[in-house]
């Protein structure tokens, strides 16, 4: 048996409200009233498409033997890097071993349906025993259009595998076609689009349709024979539209999350895909429908094993987990849209030493440390010399993860003369359960919302970008333990 044997997802903790768009500047093109409202799924300004692929890759991994995981594939239309492997990237900060297989997917909207194909399939031949499929985007519009409104960010992923499966796959279709609705040139960062109309008359009203039909007909299913059925689509009016067309009734059909988090590209039918798992029973049909450049349909069918995966795992969790982003503004600050005078400690030259990096690579992506083998004393950096002043071992540190360990706030600080996007800069001690103290930058938080002992969770983020070397570096931050009710 085939299919996926974990889900996991991620929304920025911070919404932007469509309306305070529109306030700003719905001058530019009234029409845009339609697209203002809910709100918007808004990254922060140390977030983007890798980091957050991190963090829904870190939820879909929690409690599996990371040694097991063969490899990692990564969609995503927002790539940090053209020459640079991001998938890379991802499997340093999941801390798997080195000798994985790992590829980036891109291209067009249906490139995470298409890497999780690829990944059935390449467990199907036997070759691989499992492999994580990630998925994230953090598109921009031009401010005053509809994209700026509709789309929102978000990230999820799918361990796909032969054991413990979950849901079943049973069968795929695919569709290519070079219909170009959405489109960005190689230098380009802002999404452009055609018309409404084309998109929907002669995209989406021709493609989803002949996808599902061809699934059906190759399964001999009807559409009626599943609970769920996932496709991407913000157009409110088109859903109905398709939905009748379709023959999906209200409670087969899954939410789109557009007044929630919005269209986000690539991860989209793969979010929706998880939010339906959250609330899956056993036997359960799930028909998954993406968009972009064609379609990819697959079908998947739920086993028993899905009631081992109830929990906070998934997407809903980090949907409530929010707070309100309180300026449209600090939006286009951390998009690099509107130049902002950040202070004279902003024009630090960031140059990335990529051969010191390589030396200490396991600590700065994978935030690994050292503990002592004789006497069990935590410490990060490792270094040769135990640091227990009882001890004193030399050369007994052994590999020792503090990502996944909880931390407590020693101290902290709120520097209003660093650089920072959103000031004041924090940072402060972190000291972890089970031994270990460090220095690191506080993020997802407000100065006053800090306090000593506070609990707090270690969180992959950008570091800096070196713009004059188009050069992202990463890091651990640590981001407060909230209750989410």
């Amino acid at each position: 048996m085939v299919g996926i044997c974990s889900f996991g997802g991620y929304v920025p903790r911070y919404r932007l409200d469509r309306g305070k768009i529109f306030s700003a500047i719905g001058w530019v093109n009234s029409g845009n009233l339609a697209n203002a409202r809910g709100e918007k799924a808004a990254a922060n300004g140390d977030e983007d498409s890798i980091t957050m692929a991190v963090a829904a890759g870190r939820d879909t991994l929690r409690g599996i033997d990371r040694s097991q995981v063969d490899g990692v594939y990564f969609a995503s239309s927002t790539l940090p890097y053209k020459e640079r492997l991001n998938a890379g990237i991802i499997t340093g900060a999941l801390g798997l071993d080195d000798q994985v297989r790992a590829a980036d997917f891109t291209g067009g909207l249906k490139a995470g349906t298409t890497a999780l194909l690829s990944a059935l399939e390449g467990v199907e031949s036997k070759r691989v025993k499992s492999l994580l499929v990630a998925a994230a985007d953090c598109r921009m519009g031009r401010p005053g259009s509809a994209q700026e409104m509709i789309f929102g960010d978000a990230a999820a992923a799918l361990l796909v595998g032969r054991e413990n499966v979950i849901a079943e796959f049973k069968e795929g279709y695919s569709l290519t076609y070079d219909f170009v609705d959405h489109y960005r040139g190689a230098n380009a960062r802002f999404d452009t689009q055609w018309e409404d109309r084309w998109i929907r008359d002669l995209g989406i009203d021709r493609f989803i349709p002949e996808a599902v039909k061809g699934i059906l007909q190759k399964t001999g299913l009807k559409i009626t024979d599943f609970a769920k059925v996932v496709y991407p689509c913000h157009y409110a009016a088109e859903r109905k539209k398709l939905n009748k067309i379709l023959g999906i009734g209200p409670d087969a059909e899954q939410g789109n999350l557009q007044m929630e988090v919005g269209e986000t590209g690539v991860p989209h039918a793969l979010v929706m895909l998880v939010r339906a798992l959250e609330d899956a029973r056993a036997g359960d049909k799930i028909l998954v429908v993406s968009y972009g450049s064609g379609c990819d349909a697959l079908y998947f069918e739920v086993t028993g094993r899905i009631e081992e995966m109830r929990g906070d795992r998934g997407i809903s969790r980090s949907i409530q987990n929010k707070a309100p982003l309180d300026h449209y503004t600090k939006f286009l600050v951390w998009r690099n849209i509107l130049p902002a005078d950040l202070g004279k400690r902003s024009e630090e030259d960031h140059w990335s030493r990529f051969s010191a990096q390589w030396r200490i690579r396991r600590m700065v992506l994978g935030l690994y440390g050292g503990k002592c083998k004789r006497c069990g004393t935590a410490q990060i950096p490792a270094q040769d010399i135990c640091v227990n002043p009882q001890c004193g071992a030399v050369g007994t540190q052994e590999p020792y993860c503090f990502a996944d360990k909880t931390g407590h706030v020693v101290s902290y600080t709120g520097d209003n003369l660093a650089s920072s996007q959103d000031p004041p800069a924090i940072y402060g001690q972190v000291e972890f359960e089970g031994g270990g103290k460090f220095m690191f930058d506080f993020t997802d938080c407000r100065l006053e919302e800090l306090s000593p002992g506070m609990a707090v969770a270690m969180s992959f983020r950008r570091k800096y970008y070196d713009e004059k070397r188009d050069v992202s570096g990463y890091f651990w931050k640590a981001v407060p333990v909230k209750e989410v009710k």
